[in-house]
């Protein structure tokens, strides 16, 4: 049997509100455990329409038929009014994932400030950002957690250093091939980081394949894959619209002997056996803009 690590992340109020009970359920059901990450601060993701003037994104949204996708509440979350706080009205559904045996890890506190203004926050902004999400999260958990993932992988060289602070066991801040140590600014290989390395929804669809063809791709490339796959979906798009569709990329997988797991599951026992890497900030197929990808650790960043 082959594994899949899984990635959930939960961006948004909705996302958490309507989109995790009934993942699940569907992980319930077929006896999967994943690992979810959940933005804990304001829902602002509405802010992200001034992008629509990036022809980038603005062909993205297209593609994706974003409008039927999101919905009306997600696309204007945070724009006529303040964005709700999402950990102090959904830490039940928080605490019911981590009690219903998933792995539970910080995503961010405002998601739509961190993909938007990465670039320009200095390393205090960063560490302030991570310190607030990761105290929100184990405020409602009542326990550490012991992993985080950035949003939209938008990790630079300073987003590295930053989490070295803290203690986290592991972070899936990039997109790449396999898990590796990030060699630090004073050469030391850092916490391990958990890539992913399977396309997501948003970056094939319309651009490399239609959706009728969407799981046949996902499952052919994780086959392909030369390292243990690793494939993120977002509760907004799998646990709610395209949900159906998600369902049926589950049950083709374990019928074709796939196995989904945690993130956390991935890791050696001996994580100093892992690899060195880089991670460097580079543009990516299906994204706007640069996001945190993975590099050999003697190639140049």
């Amino acid at each position: 049997m082959r594994s899949i690590g899984l990635r959930v992340d939960a961006d948004t109020y909705a996302g958490t509100r309507d989109g995790v009970p009934g993942l699940l359920d569907l992980f319930t059901r077929r006896g999967i455990r994943a690992s979810f990450f959940f933005t804990l601060g304001p829902d602002n993701m509405g802010r992200h329409l001034w992008r629509l003037l990036r022809p980038a994104f603005f062909w993205k949204m297209l593609r994706t038929g974003a409008a039927s996708l999101y919905g009306r509440e997600i696309i204007f979350a945070g724009t006529a009014w303040p964005g709700r706080r999402i950990a102090p009205a959904l830490g039940g559904i928080m605490r019911e994932t981590l009690e219903r045996g998933h792995e539970v890890g910080m995503h961010a506190w405002d998601h739509q400030a961190w993909q938007a203004r990465l670039p320009d926050w200095s390393a205090g902004e960063i560490a302030r950002q991570v310190r607030l999400g990761l105290e929100a999260l184990e405020e409602v958990l009542g326990r550490k957690v012991m992993c985080s993932a950035a949003p939209g992988w938008r990790a630079d060289a300073r987003v590295i250093e930053v989490k070295e602070g803290f203690a986290f066991r592991y972070n899936s801040d990039c997109r790449g091939g396999s898990p590796f140590r990030p060699l630090l600014a004073d050469g030391r290989p850092g916490t391990p980081q958990i890539p992913v390395s399977l396309p997501t929804f948003d970056e094939a669809i319309g651009e490399t394949v239609g959706e009728d063809g969407f799981n046949a791709y996902i499952l052919d490339a994780a086959r392909l894959c030369p390292g243990t796959p690793v494939y993120a979906i977002h509760a907004e798009v799998e646990g709610r619209a395209k949900a159906g569709l998600f369902a049926g990329l589950v049950d083709t997988a374990i019928e074709r002997g796939f196995e989904f797991r945690p993130l956390g599951d991935l890791l050696p026992e001996d994580v100093e056996s892992l690899p060195a890497g880089k991670v460097d900030w580079r543009p990516f197929p299906g994204r706007e803009g640069c996001l945190g990808v993975q590099v050999a650790a003697e190639e140049k960043a």
